[in-house]
């Protein structure tokens, strides 16, 4: 029985699972995860006292939403690999049982018992030499088996404590993004190029039917001269960051499921994604517009606009000229919950974007394809 057990444990010890190198990656991942979110949350209360709120709270915002991604990875490739771990013992269980029946029996039977062999002296040297050799094997097989153990342990362990982080995470961006949108309403120090007319941009939306009739008639919602602008961005076509973090589901011109083709780009984003400006820009419009539901409409140098639609919240006021990175909106949605968050149902087909942005460049009041613009391939 011990020859025929020793053989199946230097096969199975061939088959062992990963390195205990590549095991300690989940878990590594999830704490570097949670200790970003921990310096999120140190972030926010250090916001509170910034010189520049609407500038310190952004950057909490953000460094919120990227520690979640990353622990969202983190936890998620800690279940995979604990799920994949206990499968695998679950899997071995007949040959568990074996082993641990020999080391039972070794360890329990008298040395004189052990060193006996019917086929006398020989025999007994014989069987002594094969058990030389098969206790190696069978100690690296069970300090395998002891290693799996203890991951699965430490994995479960990690998962049940870093749950907590998790949801203390999400309760700290909602309250980031409350204090942002806050600080963005306070914000007086922003120069303006002009003053929106509220008739005369509710006139302009009456009377279009388009988006082209509206931006051709954008001079018209100003209260007065709008002052000249000698802004020029050429130099960063193609180099300009997304305004929102996500993943692009049709680039320009591609048709829909119902076989509609826009001029624009559409990104799937998470839900209360922020969007930030992609560069020094003027916002020209913002608010409800035709089919789009909420719209900004940023220029950034004279007879260029950048389109963002589909947010749930528009920031800022018409007519200000804002620094790069400021935000623009939020997207809409709900936060999903923690457990929500775990969940490895749907993974990798990006159900947790539900949210999409709209994006449509124009040059001249004519649509360009905002690829070249932005540079889509650092999107995530």
């Amino acid at each position: 029985m011990i020859r025929r057990v020793a053989r199946s444990t230097v096969l199975g010890l061939a088959l062992l699972g990963a390195s205990p190198l590549a095991a300690q990656e989940p878990a590594s991942a999830a704490q570097a995860a949670a200790a970003r979110l921990e310096a999120a949350g140190t972030q926010m209360r250090d916001a509170a006292g910034a010189r520049d709120r609407v500038k310190a709270l952004t950057e909490t915002v953000q460094a919120y939403e990227d520690g979640l991604a990353a622990m969202r990875d983190g936890l998620r490739r800690v279940a995979r690999r604990e799920t994949a771990l206990s499968a695998q013992l679950k899997a071995r269980e007949g040959e568990v049982a074996d082993l641990l029946g020999i080391l039972q029996t070794i360890e329990t039977s008298e040395p004189p018992v052990l060193m006996l062999h019917p086929a006398g002296p020989l025999g007994a040297a014989r069987s002594a030499m094969m058990l030389a050799e098969v206790t190696p094997g069978l100690q690296a097989r069970v300090n395998a088996l002891k290693n799996d153990l203890n991951e699965v342990q430490t994995l479960r362990i990690l998962q049940q404590s870093a749950l907590g982080t998790l949801q203390e995470g999400l309760q700290g961006v909602q309250t980031a993004r409350s204090a942002l949108s806050a600080a963005i309403a306070d914000r007086t120090d922003l120069p303006k190029r002009f003053t929106e007319d509220p008739v005369r941009t509710a006139i302009l939306i009456s009377s279009t039917e388009t988006l082209t009739g509206f931006a051709s008639g954008l001079a018209e919602i100003a209260g007065g001269e709008i002052a000249a602008d000698t802004s020029d961005i050429s130099d960063r076509r193609g180099e300009l960051d997304m305004p929102v973090q996500g993943l692009l589901l049709r680039g320009y011109g591609q048709r829909d499921a119902a076989g509609i083709a826009r001029p624009g780009m559409l990104v799937a984003t998470r839900p209360r994604a922020l969007v930030e400006s992609p560069t020094a820009a003027t916002i020209r419009y913002r608010g409800p517009l035709l089919d789009l539901g909420n719209v900004v409409i940023l220029e950034p140098q004279p007879d260029t606009l950048f389109v963002f639609s589909g947010l749930a919240e528009v920031f800022g006021e018409t007519g200000q000229v804002i620094p790069e990175g400021t935000p623009v909106g939020l997207m809409g949605g709900q936060t999903p919950q923690a457990d929500a968050i775990l969940s490895l149902s749907g993974e990798g087909a990006g159900t947790d974007r539900s949210e999409t942005l709209y994006i449509e460049v124009r040059m001249d009041n004519s649509p360009v394809d905002p690829e070249t613009w932005f540079e889509t391939g650092k999107n995530g």
